[in-house]
């Protein structure tokens, strides 16, 4: 039984009970229930505007970020694992394959260099892990740009082996007359007496004494730059363009066995000893230019000498004799 309420009637100054009628019941319940509707709408919006209830939706997002922030941590793994290997490979390129091949090293910083100017990254910045993937982003320029450099350079490492090995085909490197068939070394570069005048003066080649006719062999590959007399001294001579810089002389010959613009490889007979020009006898003067400076041909003999032949050869070179021309 519910309890009976009471007012105050200031009229009869007593209190009367209350009435409830159907339609104040209903009133009240209808007031109740906006009420409760009210309040449970401002209690949702309040719920779903803090972080203690999400929608389907935003756990589906925040899944599928936390994926994301993931993946970019496993790719920021392999690309320290790339950057090791493209550091391994840089080294190499620096300290073996240039070096070998003569060209200068490509400086750190070109290779580690970023990108100046306009700010690149700025459409990547304001979310909650733009730091993150902006980061990322700047790794994967720079190693864009380090693999392009490396390529670059690997291909110019490509055209320097190809020319490497035609270099070491065309430098001067063999003796140009055959052990067997040398009398002897007669003279080396430097200073030497004079065998006409007596006098000591600079000998800019190597006098190899052999019978006349003994075969003259071409000591690298190249194209024959002369074949005749016109030369004061040398009498018969030939001269050979190797290409790099490199152009070698053989003088005092007594026939010729190329011409002009022939074609010529390392070992081709091109000429017979004689004693022609400015000689004092049979034997075969031999000449190496760099960039037209002569140079020692002494340091070319390491395509046919063995090492205790090469050492006699160095012996004898040494000696202050008199040259043959």
């Amino acid at each position: 039984m519910s309890k009976v309420k009471y007012y105050y009637d200031p009229e009869t100054l007593s209190y009367r009970p209350i009435e409830v009628t159907n339609k104040l019941r209903i009133s009240n319940f209808i007031l109740f229930f906006l009420s409760a509707i009210l309040f449970g709408l401002v209690g949702l919006l309040v719920l779903l505007n803090s972080s203690w209830m999400n929608t389907p939706t935003e756990i589906a997002q925040a899944r599928e970020l936390k994926n994301y922030k993931f993946q970019f941590e496993i790719l920021n793994q392999k690309l320290a694992q790339v950057e090791k290997v493209i550091s391994s490979v840089e080294d190499r390129d620096n300290n073996l394959y240039r070096v070998y091949f003569e060209a200068s090293p490509i400086p750190e910083e070109q290779r580690r260099a970023g990108f100046g100017g306009v700010n690149r990254y700025k459409n990547l910045e304001g979310f909650n892990n733009s730091e993150l993937i902006i980061n990322t982003t700047k790794r994967l320029d720079i190693l864009t740009k380090q693999t392009v450099i490396q390529s670059k350079s690997l291909d110019e490492i490509e055209r320097l082996a190809a020319n490497k090995a035609e270099l070491l085909e065309a430098i001067p490197s063999i003796q140009p007359i055959r052990n067997k068939d040398l009398t002897r070394m007669a003279s080396g570069y430097g200073p030497r007496r004079d065998p006409f005048t007596k006098q000591r003066r600079f000998h800019y080649g190597m006098d190899f004494t052999a019978k006349r006719g003994t075969p003259v062999y071409a000591s690298g590959n190249g194209i024959v730059k002369r074949a005749d007399s016109r030369s004061s001294g040398y009498g018969n001579h030939i001269r050979i363009d190797h290409g790099f810089g490199y152009v070698s002389l053989y003088a005092h010959l007594s026939k010729y066995n190329v011409r002009r613009g022939d074609k010529v490889k390392r070992g081709d007979i091109i000429g017979y000893v004689g004693n022609t020009g400015r000689s004092a006898g049979p034997h075969l003067h031999y000449e190496i230019f760099k960039d037209d400076q002569r140079i020692n041909p002494l340091n070319f003999y390491y395509g046919n000498l063995s090492s205790e032949e090469f050492d006699a050869l160095v012996t004898q070179a040494r000696q202050e004799n008199q040259s043959m021309d």
